[in-house]
């Protein structure tokens, strides 16, 4: 079943209410998902990502390392 963020009154929340939602919802996930709960085109798109890595391999820096230099520019 498809639900819709206009059928939920989710599009009548504020930004932050809705912000807030979506924390809640990603708490709310699991920590391991089974192969046949990930769409397709989630696969697709992992598989077009890796392949781009594999073809520039220093072109990514390590997401910590993003992240360490974000936390220190704040």
């Amino acid at each position: 079943m498809a639900v819709r963020i206009d059928s939920l009154g989710i599009d009548r929340l504020s930004v932050r209410d809705r912000l807030d939602l979506i924390d809640q919802i990603w708490d709310s996930l699991p920590d391991h998902v089974e192969p046949q709960d990930i769409p397709e085109w989630h696969r697709a798109e992992i598989a077009k990502r890796r392949a781009i890595a594999a073809q520039e391999p220093g072109a990514g820096k390590p997401w910590r390392e993003v992240l360490q230099r974000l936390e220190e520019a704040s």
